[in-house]
C-alpha cells in the first residue's frame, strides 16, 4: 500500500512529481479501471475515461486540498467521468435496448471471458438506475465501507445502504423473472 502523505509530498515537489505521478498510476489504474469499466462496459472505452482521469487527475492535483483520501479523490474523478462519458454517448436506453445492447457488447468483447450466467448478471446491474448501479458496484466488487462510500459520493450512510438494498432486491428480481 503506498503512503498517500509521502506521494502526496513528493507531487507537490517539481523535481519529484512526474515519478510520484507514475506510482500513483500504477497503484491505481487497476482498482479504477474496474470501477470504470463497470459502469461504461466496453473495454476501449474504460480505457478513454480512465485517461481522462489521470489527465484530470494530474491537471488538478496542485489543488487537491486532502480533505480526503487521495485514493477517495481518484474514484470521485473517474465517477464523474464515467458518467459523463455515459451522458455523451447517451447511453439512456429502455430495458430491453439495454439488455440486449449489454449482452450483445459483452458476447463480443475480447476481454470478457464469462459465462451466460455472469452475462445476466451484469445485464441486471446495468438495469439499475444509475445511483443504484454505481452503490452496487462500489459495495459488491470493491467492497468498499459506506463511510468511505459517503465521502466519496456527498451521500448519506442511510441513503447508500438503502441504494444497496434496492439494488439487490432488483438484481433478485430480475434472475427471478428470467428463470
Amino acid at each position: 500500500m503506498i503512503d498517500e502523505k509521502a506521494l502526496l509530498k513528493q507531487l507537490r515537489d517539481a523535481s519529484t512529481k512526474e515519478a510520484a505521478f507514475t506510482r500513483l498510476v500504477r497503484e491505481y489504474q487497476e482498482p479504477l479501471y474496474w470501477q470504470i469499466r463497470r459502469m461504461v462496459v466496453i473495454h476501449d472505452d474504460a480505457d478513454d475515461v480512465l485517461q481522462n482521469t489521470f489527465i484530470k487527475a494530474w491537471s488538478a492535483i496542485d489543488s487537491f486540498r486532502q480533505e480526503s483520501r487521495l485514493q477517495t479523490w481518484l474514484f470521485r474523478i473517474a465517477i464523474n467521468e464515467s458518467l459523463n462519458h455515459l451522458s455523451k454517448k447517451k447511453q439512456v436506453l429502455s430495458l430491453d435496448q439495454t439488455e440486449i445492447g449489454i449482452a450483445d457488447t459483452l458476447a463480443s468483447d475480447s476481454y470478457f471471458d464469462g459465462d451466460e450466467v455472469q452475462k445476466q448478471f451484469q445485464t441486471a446491474i446495468n438495469s439499475l438506475p444509475e445511483k443504484q448501479r454505481l452503490v452496487f458496484n462500489l459495495k459488491y466488487f470493491d467492497e468498499m465501507k459506506y463511510e468511505d462510500m459517503s465521502d466519496m459520493l456527498g451521500t448519506s450512510i442511510g441513503a447508500l445502504k438503502a441504494s444497496y438494498h434496492h439494488a439487490v432486491k432488483k438484481i433478485s428480481a430480475f434472475f427471478n423473472d428470467n428463470d
